[in-house]
């Protein structure tokens, strides 16, 4: 498990150099207030789509989009909309997503820690109760039929070349970065900037896919802790893997270690979250992205890199969510 760990040392790192893990970064930008986290994150999203477009034509890398998450309530989709409100709504009551959490804890964020106990009572409410409950549920006959028929990507859906659609995805996301900095010029507040925060967090994508050929994702991690504790108490089987553990752990320590280095990264948040504020939206981060299928790295980064259109739904979803909630806390 030292590949795991190395890869999310230096993710967690580029959270705390990027200052992207501070709660108020979270929840301002869901209030359209500051733009830091909508900055950094397109840049290592759209980094990271051109890392690992170029890396399968090349054939270093062969990996396949991610697949629609479906509750067969309204539609093939519905789990990756509804996860993603979910998400999004935690995301804005805790001041945190999936993968901040970890950094907040190494860089000594109180609220991380209320944060990260709920996202684990999450993982267990959902490897115990929930993920049984929506496996069950009855598949309609035509959704068997047609789950091989579904366009993965979003060039399969509308039918354009892959490359094409990797240059306008890029064009959309550089003009949007372009358009925030000249109108908004967001500050983190950390070691870099934003862009430059966005860069650091592709950079350790492009680590994940040297070491591990695989893309990064955090909120396994609750899963497979959920599945571990269920198993402790004699109530399922032992889980096979624990990489998403290792990983998320790697984060805490690499974000822990910029806080050493670099004392003034320890700052004390402008927004302040109380404990029971932050297990509830922990909670919500947990069962929402393990209902998407991903969470902000695992759809929004990586889901993404792959043009998969079950994370463009998800991301949307979350930041539909996140804000719709931020409206009703005002």
């Amino acid at each position: 498990m030292f590949r795991p760990f190395v890869s999310g040392a230096a993710f967690g790192a580029a959270l705390a150099a990027s200052a992207i893990y501070q709660p108020d970064a979270i929840i301002e930008q869901m209030n359209f207030r500051k733009w830091q986290m909508v900055t950094t994150f397109l840049t290592a999203s759209g980094t990271s789509t051109l890392v690992v477009h170029v890396l399968q034509r090349l054939g270093y890398l062969h990996l396949n989009p991610r697949n629609y998450s479906t509750l067969n309530i309204f539609g093939s989709l519905d789990g990756n909309i509804i996860g993603g409100l979910l998400l999004g709504a935690g995301m804005t009551i805790s001041g945190s997503c999936p993968g901040t959490v970890f950094a907040q804890v190494g860089s000594g964020i109180r609220s991380g820690l209320f944060t990260l106990g709920g996202a684990i009572i999450g993982g267990i409410i959902w490897s115990g109760f929930l993920r049984p409950v929506l496996r069950n549920r009855t598949k309609p006959d035509t959704e068997v039929e047609n789950v091989q028929k579904r366009p993965l990507t979003i060039d399969e859906w509308t039918g354009a070349s892959q490359g094409s659609i990797v240059v306008a995805v890029e064009t959309l996301f550089a003009g949007v970065i372009a358009a925030i900095v000249y109108l908004a010029a967001p500050e983190s507040g950390g070691l870099v900037g934003p862009v430059t925060g966005g860069l650091l967090i592709a950079g350790a994508q492009l680590l994940s896919i040297v070491t591990r050929r695989t893309l990064l994702g955090t909120s396994t991690s609750f899963e497979e802790v959920g599945d571990y504790f269920w198993w402790a108490i004699g109530r399922g089987v032992r889980p096979k893997s624990y990489s998403a553990i290792a990983l998320t752990t790697g984060m805490v320590a690499g974000a822990l270690t910029v806080s050493l280095v670099s004392p003034s990264t320890r700052v004390t948040p402008e927004v302040i979250v109380e404990p029971n504020r932050a297990v509830l939206g922990g909670i919500l981060l947990a069962i929402g992205s393990r209902m998407a299928g991903g969470c902000t790295s695992g759809h929004g980064i990586s889901g993404i890199s792959l043009l998969s259109v079950s994370s463009f739904v998800s991301v949307a979803a979350m930041f539909a969510g996140g804000m719709s909630v931020a409206m009703i806390m005002k």
